[in-house]
């Protein structure tokens, strides 16, 4: 049976009540939960940005499922002290904690004041990270320098079994890049044939564990409703991706979006209006490939998406994959 998780999304509501939405979110049936780990929201609209690490130490001392996070080390974080926080989450909450790895984002990562590098020095500085925190988590005393630096670190704190480093990846040449470090792959999407492409191309390259995909969700009583719920809370999803690692600021994502391009919007959004239509695209999703499903209702009204979830999305979800 396919995992169901429920994504909170920090870009669109204060930690409080994203706190209250994934305590609810258990309650209402999934198995877990990830979170994204962003400095600044997508939009305007969405208003928000709370700190993940200092968030999940709440949700996982009030919540008993497993709870990951998409992070990104190596420009705002320093990959010792991300090994740190990973090391201090599995420790307390054991085979609970999973991380994904991803190259980032400049949205997030310009507040450094470094230079931006192009996707191949980030892929590149990625696996130097990969490097330090595994082996800070398996004890080592770690000197390195290269695209980070790292000056004779070890950990004190340390689990009994290290959390697992999935990888982050939106592409085929991505994914198949990812699979010689990853423990896992998660994914964004809700076409099955690409998201089958990419889960073959992990696969293909030798990807061990888990895949999982996000899939952002807009249901409401219409179709109507649920595409300006999109249109208002999601609109970076009509952005063109290949801009969307290197702007900077929130208006930078509005100016660009065109949340009038309908095709542009469902290819970002699963909108929907019917439970049981909705289930089915999202069981599609399950057999193309994906062992874990995430899903992220896009509108800030989660007692919305939640009383949806239990009222009958979770069940049909898993009655068809």
């Amino acid at each position: 049976m396919v995992f169901l998780g429920y994504h909170a999304s920090h870009e669109q509501l204060p930690p409080s009540r994203l706190l209250a939405a994934v305590q609810e979110a258990e309650r209402s049936g999934f198995d877990g939960a990830m979170c994204s780990d962003h400095f600044a929201p997508w939009g305007l609209a969405q208003g928000e940005s709370a700190h993940a690490w200092s968030w999940l130490g709440a949700a996982m001392a009030t919540t008993g499922f497993p709870m990951g996070v998409v992070t990104a080390p190596g420009q705002r974080y320093h990959p010792a002290i991300s090994a740190q926080a990973m090391a201090t989450l599995a420790e307390m909450f054991p085979g609970r904690f999973w991380c994904a790895l991803g190259s980032g984002e400049a949205l997030n990562e310009h507040v450094t004041g470094d230079a931006w590098p192009p996707k191949p020095r980030r892929e590149e500085r990625l696996e130097e990270v990969v490097d330090v925190i595994r082996r800070l988590h398996a004890g080592e005393r770690v000197d390195h320098d290269g695209l980070v630096r790292v000056h004779d670190a070890r950990l004190w704190s340390r689990p009994a079994d290290p959390p697992r480093l999935r990888a982050a990846a939106a592409s085929e040449p991505t994914a198949a890049w990812a699979a010689s470090w990853a423990d896992g792959l998660i994914t964004v999407g809700h076409d099955p044939d690409e998201i089958r492409a990419i889960i073959a191309a992990y696969r293909d390259a030798g990807g061990r564990g888990p895949c999982a995909v996000q899939v952002h969700v807009s249901l409401a009583d219409s179709d109507h409703e649920a595409r300006r719920i999109a249109a208002e809370q999601w609109r970076q999803a009509t952005v063109p991706a290949e801009l969307m690692w290197d702007l900077m600021q929130p208006e930078d994502f509005d100016r660009l979006a065109d949340p009038g391009d309908v095709e542009a919007l469902e290819h970002g959004v699963l909108i929907a209006s019917d439970v049981d239509g909705a289930a089915a695209r999202l069981a599609a999703v399950a057999e193309a490939g994906a062992d874990e499903l995430f899903l992220h209702g896009v509108g800030q009204d989660q007692e919305d998406f939640l009383g949806r979830a239990r009222g009958g999305l979770l069940d049909a979800v898993r009655r068809l994959a």
